[in-house]
Order: structure tokens, then C-alpha cells, then sequence
């Protein structure tokens, strides 16, 4: 252990001042097990640091294929490891100078003992919850209905939320919110995803007792719905389709169900895409018109995210393309974007996009990094900045 009289000989040779320097002298020892190999250092936000303070854990998540993420209670980050060329030591009871008594006049040494020490650390920045793979994993074993004639209902590939938080890179709350936009619901404590079909069958069933008892589309009674198709299909799933379809609300003690038109008319349209690989445009408008509950009106405006119009073949068409179909990664988004048309306008590529941007971020900075701009006929268009490869 060095002295203070050895402290004050080395500033004398480093030719140092001790009075610009702090009161209290820390001299640094290195125990006998210090390993590099026993810890990790991981830099946190005030937001983190608050989480870890009042309790709660963070969770890391990923497959071994996958590159691992950080989960708070609602937050999805990224984990990048960090070199730094100055080594950080872990010194246990080691203070700051903020720490230490201000009121110290008098120079003296303090010792403290290195644990461990470390030249990178990991840092943690917050991205997209990475989702796409949930719909993947649920499509498994999509649900199609109750088992008929008391056959066994196959419960393989199906999964408790534990299950999909093991496998879903995402906090728990974002995992909940994607659960309720796909319409997958919990069955026997299993969260299940419909059949296409299935889920178009109980749509149809609401929207034809709507249509034959004279009802307003914004206002759907839930019991006398259940009554009514109970026969059919079972209540919970009449009660998940609407809940789908439509937004809950009470009046005079009852409760009632508003059917969202643009919903309603997006999936009907993608029912009629999902026939064919290309529409004539003008014949697809009139037949989705037709398809959709009277008091309904359809508009293109309903498919951004889930159908791409071709204004330039003659005639127009239209082809089924959802969004949830499409990379994760936004490299990989933009060039299968780039196969499928050579050129898009913004107005076209924004929907197909717009799900990669992070805090902060608009869909102008992404097509500025990984797209260029040009004009044609007067409008501005983006392709890809790197040749692609089909």
C-alpha cells in the first residue's frame, strides 16, 4: 500500500501540483482473481436506470440465430457491444469526487481494491420490437374452428404467453398490442391465431344478421348477436370477431358494437385480392362495392399497407400486397421493394415503410439513405442505389 510520502515523491516526478489536484488521493490494487472474463458493463439511459431503481428486471431475448435484444416492461432495445481505448475498472465503495466531503482539507490516501476491469461495454438503443416473426409462429396451427363430431382439437404449435415471450423479440406490453392488431385470441390459455377463412366465415355471419335484421352499423347489440349465432359458431368467437370488427361501447345498460367500415372493407378486399394475382382495377371497385354491408362505402384510400394499384398498364390493376408479408430487416424491405416495381412514388412506397421508422425517424430519411430520387413525368420517383438482384 502506498503512503502519502510515496504519493507525493511520484507527483514530484510527474511534476504535478498537489494543490491542483483532488484532497483525497485513491490508490488503486488489483486483487488476486481479477478476470476480465467475470463481468459485463452495460450503459443505461435515465429512462433504464429509473426501470432497474424501482425494482423491475430487463430481460434478454433471442434465439441463437438471432441477434439479442433488451426487453423492458413496454420497451424493445438493441445490444451493441461498445470497445473503449481507456480500461474501465470495477472498483466496489470507490466515491466520486462529488461523493466525497467538500469540506476535506487535509490530503490523505484512500485504497481500493480492482474486482475486475473491462475495455468494451454493451450499448443499448431503442428500436422496433421485432414482430414479424409472431404471425409466423402463430400460422403454425391457425385456429379454424371448434373440432366436429368430439374429435380432438390438435393443439400442437400452440403457445401460453410465456411460450411467445421466449420467442418473440418484444417487451410484454408491445407483444400484447401486436396480439390484439393480428386478431389473435386466447383459446384454452393458448393464444391462437384464425384460419383467413375462418375469421371471413364469422365476419360474414355478423355482417348478414346485420343486414337481415335492419340494424345500424354502428350499432351492432352484442347479446342479441350472440343469441342469433350462437347456433352457428361459439359465443367468445362471435364476440372476438366483433370486437375485431367493430369498437365496444354501452348504452342504457346494453352493450353495442360500432362496425369500423374501413376494416370491414380492407378485408373484404383482401378476400377478393387473395383469389387472383392481378384485378382489373375498375371491375375489382365494382365488385368490392357489392361485397361490402349496404351503409358501407368502399375507398382505395382503405388498402394502403395491403394493396398496390398499377397506374401505368393499361388498364389499371390491382394486386394484393400486405405489408406483414414483407422483410423485417429494412435493408431487405427496401430491395424486395425494388423487385416487385423499379420505381415507386412516395405516395405508393410510404405505406410499405412506414413500420421501419424509429423514434424520431420519418419515412423521408429512409428512402434519402437507401433510395434515390429522380423525376418522371413531372413526378418525383425513387429506385434503389444498388443494382438488384432478382
Amino acid at each position: 500500500m502506498r503512503t502519502l510520502e510515496e504519493v507525493q515523491a511520484t507527483l514530484e516526478i510527474a511534476k504535478l501540483k498537489a494543490e491542483d489536484l483532488q484532497k483525497t488521493i485513491q490508490c488503486l490494487s488489483f486483487g488476486e482473481n481479477v478476470s476480465s472474463a467475470d463481468y459485463c458493463l452495460m450503459e443505461l439511459d435515465n429512462t433504464l436506470c429509473k426501470h432497474i431503481e424501482a425494482g423491475n428486471s430487463l430481460v434478454i431475448r433471442g434465439d441463437k440465430d438471432e441477434h439479442a435484444v433488451l426487453c423492458s416492461g413496454d420497451k424493445t432495445y438493441d445490444l451493441k457491444i461498445a470497445d473503449t481505448s481507456n480500461l474501465l475498472l470495477f472498483l466496489p465503495g470507490c466515491k466520486t469526487p462529488e461523493q466525497l466531503s467538500s469540506s476535506q482539507d487535509v490530503t490523505h490516501v484512500v485504497h481500493a481494491q480492482v474486482w475486475g476491469f473491462s475495455n468494451s461495454y454493451w450499448e443499448v438503443k431503442r428500436q422496433r420490437p421485432k414482430v414479424k416473426k409472431l404471425m409466423r409462429v402463430l400460422r403454425e396451427n391457425p385456429y379454424t374452428g371448434p373440432p366436429l363430431g368430439g374429435q380432438q382439437e390438435n393443439t400442437e404449435n400452440t403457445y401460453t404467453m410465456d411460450d411467445l415471450l421466449e420467442k418473440i423479440q418484444a417487451s410484454e406490453e408491445e407483444l400484447k398490442n401486436h396480439l390484439k392488431t393480428i386478431h389473435a385470441c386466447q383459446i384454452n390459455g393458448r393464444w391462437r391465431v384464425l384460419d383467413f377463412d375462418y375469421e371471413m366465415k364469422l365476419l360474414g355471419h355478423v355482417t348478414q344478421l346485420v343486414d337481415s335484421e335492419s340494424w345500424a352499423i354502428d350499432k351492432v347489440p352484442l347479446e342479441t348477436s350472440l343469441e342469433e349465432l350462437s347456433p352457428l359458431e361459439p359465443r367468445e368467437m362471435i364476440e372476438h370477431c366483433l370486437n375485431c370488427y367493430g369498437t365496444r361501447y354501452n348504452e342504457d345498460d346494453k352493450v353495442f358494437y360500432a362496425l369500423d367500415e374501413a376494416k370491414v372493407c380492407r378485408v373484404t378486399a383482401v378476400m377478393l385480392l387473395k383469389n387472383a394475382s392481378k384485378f382489373n382495377l375498375m371491375e375489382f371497385q365494382e365488385v368490392w362495392q357489392q361485397s361490402v354491408p349496404d351503409g358501407m362505402s368502399t375507398s382505395l384510400d382503405q388498402l394502403k399497407s395491403v394493396a398496390l394499384v398499377d397506374c401505368t398498364s393499361r388498364p389499371e390493376t390491382i394486386c394484393l400486397l400486405q405489408v406483414e408479408d414483407l422483410p423485417e430487416n429494412t435493408l431487405e424491405r427496401f430491395n424486395h421493394l425494388f423487385t416487385l416495381r423499379e420505381k415507386w412514388t412516395e405516395e405508393d412506397i410510404t405505406p410499405y415503410i412506414a413500420d421501419l421508422c424509429g423514434e424520431k425517424q420519418t419515412t423521408g430519411a429512409l428512402l434519402t439513405k437507401y433510395a434515390r430520387s429522380s423525376m418522371q413525368h413531372g413526378v418525383k420517383v425513387f429506385n434503389s442505389r444498388r443494382p438488384i438482384v432478382t
